[in-house]
């Protein structure tokens, strides 16, 4: 198994010195995906994850903690041994998921020596347009991507494990203030994070060419979190 890894971050895990493997990738295609060679192949750079570990094992004394991203890290089924030599050099782990993995999730978190310290759940479009995020949508298939996301929703809401959300502002208002109603009822009291849309290296191209929304209508999304009972914070930090 190869992955891509950022040394050092000091965004990725809230108050901690980060490193981040993205694992390649993905059940859902969104279109604005910024990374598109994990999602479809091709990254340049990839290491195998050993050496990635043996990385972040000399550095142990440094970081406080290594993010899962991807691509969807739940989706590799090595990812149970990968969080148990990371948790043996005592540092801890956060999953960045999408969260239509519930099966996966419920798995690692079941095992104490697996359990993630923190969790980050991309919320992208209401849950009833998941179906929009698939490459193939197969109408006989249940459960259906939207009742994994609702089941994943859900589990990390009651796993007592800290966490956030994060939704993304997209151009032409690709996502409304309906999509969030749709989503509140997934979120708890924990912070739910709005983001502005980055173009560039997109997983549709033609994305690329789409201008940033401006910050008012991540701040509007925001908004509307609070209004709905909601910790939402817009990209500038204020908390509505």
């Amino acid at each position: 198994m190869k992955v891509s890894l950022r040394k050092t971050s000091l965004v990725d895990y809230p108050g901690k010195v980060a490193g981040v493997l993205f694992f390649p990738g993905c059940n859902l295609r969104c279109p604005w995906c910024h990374n598109r060679e994990l999602v479809v192949g091709g990254e340049d750079g990839l290491i195998d994850i050993e050496e990635a570990l043996g990385f972040i094992s000399k550095r142990k004394q440094v970081l406080g903690g290594v993010v899962l991203s991807g691509g969807e890290p739940l989706l590799f089924y090595g990812l149970p041994q990968v969080i148990r030599k990371i948790k043996s050099l005592g540092l801890a782990v956060k999953i960045d998921t999408n969260g239509t993995n519930p099966a996966a999730l419920e798995k690692i978190c079941s095992d104490a020596e697996t359990r993630p310290d923190y969790i980050a759940l991309d919320l992208k479009l209401a849950p009833s347009r998941y179906a929009e995020l698939l490459a193939e949508v197969n109408p006989q298939s249940t459960p259906t991507v939207s009742e994994k996301l609702l089941h994943g929703a859900e589990f990390i809401k009651s796993s007592q494990i800290p966490h956030e959300y994060r939704t993304l502002a997209l151009p032409n208002n690709f996502i409304t203030a309906k999509d969030i109603e749709e989503l509140a009822p997934l979120v708890d009291e924990s912070p739910w994070y709005f983001r502005l849309f980055r173009p560039g290296n997109c997983l549709d191209p033609g994305w690329d060419a789409m201008e940033v929304p401006g910050m008012e209508e991540a701040n509007a999304l925001a908004h509307k979190a609070k209004e709905l009972g909601k910790k939402g914070i817009s990209p500038t930090g204020g908390r509505y």
